[in-house]
């Protein structure tokens, strides 16, 4: 299954945002900041692209869900897997 790429408009931004604070993060860590500052924006990264991955897995499972054209069994094991890889 293909994601529908208008759907996954906010996702797209949600990833770039973290690409530009990881970005930060490298140039803080070049700069010799602070370890609490670059745990801090690490974390945010980690937060971020969590939230990427999850709501790429939720609208694919939505769409599976919702498409009355789709035959194809949802695969169970393949979604479970997909969760745990985010975990």
């Amino acid at each position: 299954m293909e994601l529908d790429p208008a759907e996954m408009t906010a996702t797209i931004n949600r990833l770039k945002r973290a690409q530009g604070q990881l970005a930060g993060v490298l140039r803080m860590l070049e700069e010799g900041r602070e370890c609490s500052d670059v745990v801090t924006q690490l974390s945010a990264v980690s937060r971020a692209l969590d939230k990427a991955g999850f709501a790429i897995i939720a609208t694919g499972l939505r769409q599976c869900m919702t498409d009355p054209t789709d035959q194809t069994p949802l695969d169970v094991a393949k979604l479970e897997k997909l969760f745990l890889s985010l975990a």
